[in-house]
């Protein structure tokens, strides 16, 4: 007597497919070594805080030309400190008002995840509709038009900026510069928020590769 064989019922074998990741990992980590990279190169090249508060260099300027000159002379050799009060200036500000650094947070999220280091091949795909590079990226020029011109956060930094470089002439004019020891070449060589250039240049070199294949 034979025994039934029960039917055998066909598998069908789904093969995983990892998912990318949003980021374009080796670009992203590249934007941020070269980021990281600048700034500790830009910051090793401050001067020391009791030279920058010296009580016994400050003196009222001879005339409206000698307190440009100062300002020109003390920009060129506390430039790292000056940028830093500015940015300490800035960091305040926005914390002290959350939402509008919460707004630009999510505006800075969204350029790099959403564009600047996004895969190529990888279409964003939101509420189950793709969006092509076109439409993503003006989805973005408006989002930051709002978040910086309808929003509490442009009028912000603006005056944050206004309270930072009025206090960084006020202390260059009137910090006498006979005693800081720069060179000509030094002098002709730093230029205005030369330190920050640096910075968002090798930050541009990380990111062209990614914005290149999207064009």
């Amino acid at each position: 007597m034979s025994t039934a064989v029960p039917p055998v019922i066909p598998v069908s074998s789904v093969q995983s497919v990892e998912s990318q990741p949003p980021v374009a990992s080796p670009a992203f980590l590249s934007f941020v070594s070269r980021l990281n990279e600048s700034l500790r190169n830009g910051l090793s090249q401050r001067r020391p805080w009791a030279e920058l508060v010296d009580r016994s260099a400050f003196s009222k300027p001879e005339s409206f030309s000698d307190a440009l000159v100062r300002v020109r002379k003390n920009y060129s050799y506390f430039r790292v400190n000056y940028l830093s009060v500015i940015g300490l200036i800035l960091a305040f500000s926005l914390l002290s008002h959350p939402f509008s650094l919460l707004l630009l947070l999510g505006l800075l999220c969204s350029w790099i995840f959403l564009y600047l280091f996004r895969p190529a091949d990888q279409p964003l795909v939101l509420f189950g509709r793709t969006f092509s590079d076109r439409e993503t990226l003006g989805f973005l020029i408006i989002f930051s038009v709002f978040v910086v011109f309808l929003t509490t956060v442009g009028s912000l930094l603006i005056s944050a900026l206004m309270v930072g470089v009025g206090l960084v002439c006020a202390h260059g004019a009137f910090r006498a510069p006979e005693d800081l020891f720069l060179d000509e070449q030094e002098q002709v060589s730093t230029g205005f928020l030369s330190f920050l250039g640096g910075a968002a240049t090798n930050a541009a070199v990380a990111a062209a590769p990614a914005v290149a294949a999207r064009v």
